[in-house]
């Protein structure tokens, strides 16, 4: 594949380390906040190249990463119901589940769309009112705050 090797050439990468041990002048803690970062950075070696004064600490995963299999497949349930649309951010379209996923579902027949905000499943609610609409809430701390306004939008709307 083009470029895979180039990135992991250890010669190319050192004077990127060598520049990183001369600019860490103090105690550092750097959290990576998605578990493919953790996953790489730890497979390659890259947290025992960095100073001994950077400290990485392994952060909760974006949605994709953390969501349960068995969280996924109910949503495929979900999903997969006659009359329902199921809403969902595009980065869950390609997560598998125990045995498909929702583009899977949604080649089957399914009613599933990308939104880019839960309250954009208000709109596809309000312009489908005969459909159950079911926005995918997944997510911790940094999505919760937009769910909990929709919900409030769309529990003063009905």
């Amino acid at each position: 594949m083009k470029f895979l090797d180039e990135y992991r050439d250890g010669e190319a990468a050192r004077p990127f380390v060598e520049a990183i041990h001369r600019v860490v002048t103090r105690p550092w803690s750097l959290m990576e906040v998605c578990g493919g970062q953790t996953h790489s950075i730890v497979r390659y070696g890259i947290d025992e190249l960095l100073p001994k004064d950077i400290t990485l600490i392994h952060g909760p995963g974006c949605p994709v990463c953390v969501t349960p299999v068995e969280l996924i497949d109910k949503a495929l349930a979900i999903a997969a119901k006659p009359g329902v649309i199921f809403c969902s951010f595009g980065d869950m379209l390609r997560v598998p589940g125990s045995e498909r996923d929702l583009l899977r579902v949604k080649s089957e027949g399914a009613d599933v769309r990308i939104v880019y905000s839960p309250l954009d499943s208000l709109k596809v609610a309000e312009e489908n009112p005969d459909r159950e609409v079911v926005f995918f809430a997944v997510g911790f701390e940094t999505t919760a705050p937009s769910n909990a306004i929709a919900v409030s939008q769309a529990k003063n709307a009905a």
